[in-house]
C-alpha cells in the first residue's frame, strides 16, 4: 500500500515568480511525488475548501469571516505577507481541510500527509508571516471536539518556532506543543510552547540529529499521544533562505525517519505537514520536500 497524501492544485495560489513565498512549490512537489512513483495523478485525497465554522474553532470568529469575504484589513495582510484574495482564502481553506483529511487517514493508515500544512505562525486573532489559518490548529480542536482523538502533540520542526500554535493552545492540556527551532530566527518575540528548544545558528546534521534523539526521548515521558501532528519544515536546511541552521537533504531524510520511527514504533499515528521551505529554485525546493512522503511511505504498515 502506498503512502495516503493529501493534494489540491487549490494549494498554489499562483503568486508571480520571484514573490518572497515560493507558492508554486505545492505544484513542483505533487510532480515530484508523481515522479517518485509514490502517486499517481488519481491517487492524491482532495480536499473541499474548510467550512467557517470548522476555523472558528481556532480563530477570531471576526478574523475567519473577514478572510472569507477576503475583507482581511491592509495592516493585517502586511503582517500576513500577501493579499487575502479569492485564490489565497481558497487556499487557505483547502490547507486546513487538507490537513485535518491526512490527520483522519493517519487514524486509519498509521501515517498519512499533506502536500501543504504547516502554518503555524497564524494565531487566534489573525494570521502571520506567510499564514493565513493555522491548519494544525484547526484540526486538532475539530477531532478532539468529534471525540475523534482524546488527544494530540504537535511537533514542530520547522526552522522558526510555532508561536502561532503555542498561543492558540496556552492552558489547553488536551494538546501538547513542542518546538525545535533556530533561536535567533522569526518571529523576534517567541510564545510560550509546552516545551521549547532554541538552537544556534549553523547547527549541522550530526549535533541537530543528536539533539532530537534526546528530545523524543523526553517528550515520551510527558506526553502519550493519540495523534501526532508533525512539521516537516524544511527551512532547516542550510540553502534555505530564511533557516539559519546547516542541515543536508542527508539530515533531513535522517531526522524524518528518526521521527517516524519513534512513533510508529509505539503504534501512533503520525500526520505529517510540510511546513516552511524557502528558495528561488523551485525544484530544489520541491526535492527537500518529498523526503518526507519518500519516507513516511516506508512506514506504511
Amino acid at each position: 500500500m502506498l503512502l495516503p497524501i493529501v493534494h489540491t492544485p487549490s494549494y498554489d495560489a499562483k503568486f508571480a515568480p520571484g514573490h518572497r513565498f515560493p507558492m508554486s512549490k505545492y505544484r513542483a512537489l505533487a510532480d515530484a511525488i508523481m515522479r517518485e512513483g509514490l502517486a499517481e495523478p488519481g491517487d492524491f485525497h482532495v480536499p473541499p475548501p474548510a467550512p467557517d465554522n470548522w476555523v472558528k474553532l481556532a480563530h477570531d470568529a471576526a478574523y475567519v469571516d473577514k478572510v472569507f469575504a477576503c475583507t482581511v484589513p491592509e495592516k493585517v495582510e502586511k503582517v500576513i505577507g500577501f493579499p487575502i484574495d479569492e485564490r489565497t482564502a481558497l487556499r487557505a481553506r483547502c490547507a486546513v481541510a487538507g490537513t485535518i483529511m491526512a490527520a483522519r487517514l493517519a487514524l486509519e493508515h498509521g501515517v498519512a500527509c499533506n502536500t501543504a500544512g504547516g502554518s503555524h505562525h497564524a494565531g487566534r486573532a489573525h494570521g502571520a508571516g506567510f499564514c493565513t489559518f493555522n491548519d494544525v490548529a484547526v484540526a486538532a480542536r475539530l477531532m478532539i471536539a468529534d471525540g475523534e482523538i482524546a488527544n494530540a502533540l504537535v511537533l514542530d520542526l520547522d526552522v522558526h518556532q510555532g508561536d502561532g500554535t503555542a498561543a492558540i493552545f496556552a492552558g489547553d492540556d488536551s494538546v501538547f506543543t513542542a518546538s525545535i527551532h533556530a533561536e535567533k530566527n522569526y518571529p523576534a518575540r517567541k510564545a510560550a510552547s509546552d516545551y521549547d528548544l532554541g538552537l544556534p545558528d549553523g547547527m549541522g546534521d550530526t549535533a541537530y540529529l543528536k539533539t532530537l534523539a534526546l528530545v523524543l526521548e523526553e517528550l515520551r515521558d510527558r506526553i502519550e499521544p493519540a495523534l501526532v501532528f508533525y512539521n516537516a519544515g524544511v527551512d532547516v536546511h542550510g540553502e534555505d533562505k530564511l533557516g539559519r541552521l546547516a542541515l543536508t537533504d542527508h539530515g533531513i531524510e535522517q531526522r524524518e525517519r528518526m521521527v517516524l520511527s519513534h512513533f510508529r514504533s509505539r503504534e501512533i499515528p503520525v500526520c505529517g505537514v510540510i511546513g516552511g521551505g524557502y528558495s528561488n529554485d523551485i525544484e530544489a525546493l520541491a526535492q527537500r520536500h518529498v523526503i518526507l512522503h519518500r519516507v513516511a511511505n516506508d512506514f506504511i504498515f
